[in-house]
């Protein structure tokens, strides 16, 4: 497929069918998705106005503004106010007569027949999960909380190599699990813990996505924001968005 970019806005068609669902119905069906990245981190879908199911997009009367997708027209969608905004005159023509669902108010997106969540999945993104015998060692302010030569190490596209290690090489003695959940539309739904008294700087995913099925109930911890030891070697702490 081939990318385009008008200012800070990137987008491209994709071949697949996607489908939202609200309520137990469709809201929208096509196979003329275009994969619009609005930030430069992930993309969202914009749907062809003539693809959602007819009676469901009331306008609500308001305009949304945007610098470099121009003005669009907000509507409800099903009675959830503000879930829509319906571009008819965008200065960026690939989005003249497309509309934006809002990800959130759906109950539910489909890319072919299998549901995905938090985002749709970039093509330019890639996940790698590698069994590793190097040797990992995770200290937080001076404290080692996990110390194994059996990791998986998870390279994911535009962020730090992520060091994946069995429960029986951390001290689980220091870890205490928070309410946080967080996810993600590669790997699934990720549960946290407290790492010595500092919340949230390790997580796992019990269940994860089949992609990711090699990481599941190892615990990783944040490399942005604690002191990981690689062969010996202390690594940079990263700069990401999670830093």
């Amino acid at each position: 497929m081939e990318t385009t970019k008008q200012g800070q806005v990137q987008w491209e068609p994709t071949a697949r069918r996607v489908r939202a669902y609200l309520g137990g119905r469709p809201v929208a069906d096509t196979v003329r998705a275009l994969l619009v990245w609005e930030n430069p981190y992930y993309p969202t879908y914009y749907l062809p106005l003539a693809d959602v199911e007819d009676g469901l997009l009331k306008p609500t009367g308001e305009t949304d503004h945007s610098p470099s997708r121009g003005d669009a027209e907000v509507h409800s969608v099903g009675g959830r106010e503000g879930a829509a905004l319906v571009y008819t005159d965008s200065p960026i023509e690939a989005l003249r007569g497309t509309v934006r669902l809002d990800w959130a108010a759906m109950d539910a997106w489909f890319e072919e027949d299998e549901e995905i969540f938090v985002h749709p999945r970039s093509p330019y993104t890639r996940v790698d999960i590698l069994p590793s015998s190097r040797h990992v060692r995770v200290e937080v302010d001076g404290v080692t909380v996990a110390d194994s030569r059996n990791a998986r190490i998870l390279f994911e596209t535009g962020l730090p190599p992520r060091y994946y290690l069995p429960k029986t090489d951390v001290r689980l003695d220091l870890l205490e699990p928070t309410d946080t959940v967080t996810h993600c539309p590669y790997k699934g739904t990720a549960a946290y813990w407290t790492v010595n008294g500092q919340k949230d700087l390790a997580w796992s995913y019990p269940t994860p996505l089949l992609e990711s099925h090699r990481v599941a109930g190892l615990i990783c911890f944040y490399n942005e924001k604690l002191d990981i030891y690689l062969d010996g070697e202390l690594q940079e702490r990263t700069q990401t968005k999670f830093s």
